[in-house]
């Protein structure tokens, strides 16, 4: 009976070690996202399931062309994946299907070799703003509609596609 409660004791000890390190990879490190929609394709499409990586803007400031996870700013329940374009004191405008950063234009490799993007805009953004856009701009609900966001709405950048598993992949922003 004795190495009955032992090995009981064991298991108890490392299921708590391992709900305790979920606990804190999922809550400090990464934290899962399920791509929901058609506003950032053909880069990521809907049902993706992607890794967030939340500690890497801890350390270092978000960059331009990361696409992130934020919270919606008009309802922070409410949880978003689009690309930075705008950062922290710049002037961003929108004007002829192309954006300006500063009084040039901005290139956008990753949205193909013709990149579209409608409305009119002028904003300087302020010391924690940023602005972001969906790739698919003709389908996004993004800073054009409501405006920038704030740094403190950030949750990560992401990382992985892990699935589907035939589009798996590590982004590197660069």
């Amino acid at each position: 009976m004795k190495n009955f409660w032992l090995a009981a004791r064991e298991i108890i000890e490392v299921v708590v070690i391992a709900l305790v390190t979920v606990f804190i990879i999922r809550s400090f490190l990464v934290q899962p996202f399920l791509v929901n929609g058609a506003s950032m394709e053909p880069n990521f499409e809907d049902g993706n399931y992607l890794l967030v990586d939340e500690i890497s803007y801890r350390f270092a400031a978000p960059r331009r062309g990361e696409v992130v996870v934020f919270r919606y700013p008009n309802d922070r329940s409410v949880f978003f994946i689009k690309r930075l374009v705008g950062l922290p004191g710049e002037r961003l405008v929108i004007r002829d299907g192309k954006i300006y950063i500063e009084g040039k234009e901005l290139s956008e490799e990753y949205l193909g070799p013709t990149p579209h993007t409608e409305g009119k805009i002028s904003v300087n953004l302020g010391k924690d703003e940023y602005f972001v856009l969906g790739d698919n701009r003709s389908y996004s609900f993004d800073s054009r509609n409501w405006g920038p966001i704030q740094r403190e709405d950030i949750i990560g950048v992401a990382r992985i596609r892990v699935f589907p598993f035939n589009a798996m992949n590590v982004f590197s922003y660069e």
